[in-house]
């Protein structure tokens, strides 16, 4: 691999440049912004100069800098401040004959970044090196190493002279290369391997220039892909030198060509050399940004869609993850174990499911095995909840199919309760109820979980989702999400919150009467906002802890309330026991028919009512106003023939 050649192309797309220099008074700040600029020395500079543009040709890479001169007077800190958030590199100095603004740079300038929390390469500058004592014989690299290793944020150290015009122009040199082509995305200093998501990254685009997936990149492959990234092919020569580079205990070469240990150990050598660009060449020719993740002009952005529409995998993208499980399902045994659902996600920056609300969303077995239907469901909520994850997701493992047909928009809701059937493969229930009513025993029974008999309260919303199989071999994948009891109000602020909803469940302690109540409160608040907002949905009620015995009003109670909304009974389940009374299924049929079990408040029953009789009036006094008007002309006829 050759070093990459300089040029726009390779800057990631950065349009222009903003450099701050910062440091004491008397450093030399603007006498090295004005030899920059003009490659003149002027003895009577201004304090402060104006923003000075250097020319777009000015350095190779052809990107226009601008470069912002500052004081640091503290009455001018306000100032500073702004233009210190605003940059995208600073530029710290010290004046060689002055130790003290040396000692400055860590006891204040340093510190003061950190506390603006400014996240960009720094470069420290030592100006007036032509002033520097003689007796002064240690090295820069000498007496800047605490500093740097204290402080990672430095890229570079150099120092310069303006009056002699030495090393002038490579301040900024340094400090365009350390933003088009960061060293921090790339290695931990600290521990000095590659990052990560690095590795990731360049392992992906190993995959994707082995043409022929036999693991190692032929002389044919290697020179495609030098020509794709540096636009020049490799010589013979230059393909036994790159093998004579790479020790062999890495083994990074074998008898068909370059290996993914090779191709690493080549770019860490780059990193050590300081040659980034030649990583960040290939990195952006694979369409990867400075967070070493994929542009966002690269992942299509999802069809625009309604509220009450949800994003779902088409049957050609279900297909392709099928094929990766067994791809990746090393020993055959129907599950993918941690460690290769690791090696599944190794191209990508990280694993989706890693954090909440996925983490834990699935079905696993004791020893964290995900089963092919664990694995769909885990995709159908992470489309679901994020479709752009999705995609790019599906991009990082491979997915090399027409990406517009990866993901389908569902009907709306409301044209499916006017068709009274929804189309739907994934359905979402909200799961209402008070506190201690049972709903996290009702989403660990859906995963299969043990029962747990101590409390552990959800304290932020929770997710699960499985497939359930439905009478006659049909598969649904359904998602529970759990809606802490504090949480409801927040929800229902928001006019669009139920139009993600296909169902609703409400969950209570059958032998708590408080339970019952709470939960019917809740109901009604639902089925108020759903009135209101045109987004009810079908609502189910689930009478946990079948176990103990029911309050004594149990049934009196729950007749009511059916009568008077217009729902089922409840459904009485038992986590404890095992007992689920078919829940999950019941479940996905109430959402498969969203015009059936939609609660209805007796406000909402009188409105309804009111409505009907205002148009039945209308219907009547618009075919009373017709009959008068054919009477009318027929009148106007009878009389005009009598005349």
């Amino acid at each position: 691999m050759a070093k990459a050649s300089n040029g726009a192309a390779n800057s990631g797309n950065q349009t222009g440049i903003r450099i701050v220099v910062a440091g004491d008074r008397g450093t030399g700040k603007s006498s090295l912004i004005v030899t920059a600029a003009t490659y003149n020395f002027q003895s009577n500079v201004p304090p402060v100069l104006p923003p000075t543009r250097l020319p777009d040709d000015f350095y190779p890479d052809r990107v226009p800098i601008t470069i912002i001169d500052t004081s640091s007077s503290p009455k001018n800190r306000s100032v500073l401040e702004d233009e210190l958030r605003r940059t995208d590199a600073v530029v710290l100095t010290y004046a060689c004959d002055q130790p003290a603004t040396l000692d400055r740079l860590s006891t204040f300038w340093l510190p003061e970044l950190h506390r603006l929390e400014v996240k960009v390469p720094v470069i420290v500058v030592g100006c007036k090196l032509d002033l520097r004592d003689e007796q002064q014989q240690m090295s820069i690299s000498e007496f800047m190493r605490p500093i740097v290793e204290q402080f990672r944020e430095i890229e570079t150290c150099i120092e310069c002279s303006a009056s002699t015009h030495i090393q002038v122009r490579e301040v900024f040199y340094y400090v365009q290369k350390a933003v088009l082509y960061p060293k921090g995305p790339l290695v931990d200093e600290e521990i000095d391997i590659l990052k990560p998501r690095l590795v990731r990254a360049l392992k992906r685009i190993f995959i994707l220039c082995d043409h022929d997936r036999d693991g190692v990149l032929s002389d044919a492959e290697l020179n495609d892909f030098q020509v794709r990234c540096f636009n020049a092919a490799l010589e013979p020569y230059e393909i036994s030198k790159l093998k004579s580079v790479v020790p062999e205990k890495f083994q990074g070469f074998n008898e068909h060509g370059l290996t993914l240990s090779g191709f690493l150990y080549l770019h860490a050598l780059f990193i050590e050399k300081e040659l980034f660009e030649t990583t960040w060449t290939v990195l952006r020719k694979f369409g990867y940004n400075n967070d070493i993740k994929l542009r966002e002009d690269l992942i299509p952005v999802p069809f625009k869609h309604a509220p009450d529409q949800n994003m779902e995998l088409t049957t050609e993208a279900l297909e392709f993850l099928k094929g990766i499980f067994s791809l990746f399902d090393i020993n055959g045994d129907g599950l993918l174990h941690p460690d290769e659902l690791v090696d599944l996600f190794s191209t990508a920056p990280e694993s989706p499911w890693i954090e909440s609300p996925y983490k834990d969303a699935a079905e696993k077995t004791t020893l964290g095995g995900l089963s092919l239907d664990g694995f769909l469901s885990e995709w159908a909520l992470l489309t679901l909840l994020d479709p752009v994850s999705s995609l790019e997701n599906l991009i990082y493992i491979g997915y090399t199919g027409d990406l517009s047909s990866a993901l389908r928009v569902t009907r709306k809701r409301r044209l499916d309760r006017k068709r009274q059937q929804s189309d739907r493969n994934v359905f979402q229930c909200f799961v209402f109820g008070p506190k201690e009513a049972g709903k996290s025993g009702l989403l660990n029974a859906f995963l299969e979980r043990p029962f747990s008999h101590s409390y552990n309260p959800t304290i932020d919303e929770r997710y699960a989702a499985n497939v359930v199989d439905q009478p006659g071999g049909s598969k649904k994948t359904l998602v529970l999400r759990e809606i802490h009891e504090d949480g409801v109000r927040g929800l229902l602020s928001k006019r669009d919150s139920l139009a993600a909803c296909d169902i609703a469940l409400f969950v209570y302690d059958s032998s708590d009467k408080s339970s019952w109540k709470r939960a019917t409160e809740l109901l009604v608040e639902v089925a108020i906002h759903g009135e209101n907002t045109r987004y009810g949905v079908p609502c189910l009620i689930v009478a946990a802890k079948d176990d103990l015995d029911h309050y004594p009003t149990a049934i009196q109670d729950a007749i009511k309330l059916t009568q008077d909304m217009g729902i089922g009974p409840p459904i009485p389940i038992s986590a404890k026991l095992g007992d689920i009374n078919t829940i999950f299924q019941r479940i996905i049929v109430a959402a498969e028919h969203p015009h059936l079990s939609i609660p209805e408040t007796r406000a909402w029953r009188s409105r309804k009512l009111y409505s009907r009789l205002i148009n039945s009036s209308l219907m009547v006094f618009s075919v009373g106003a017709a009959v008068a008007l054919v009477g009318l002309a027929a009148y106007r006829v009878y009389a005009t023939r009598k005349s």
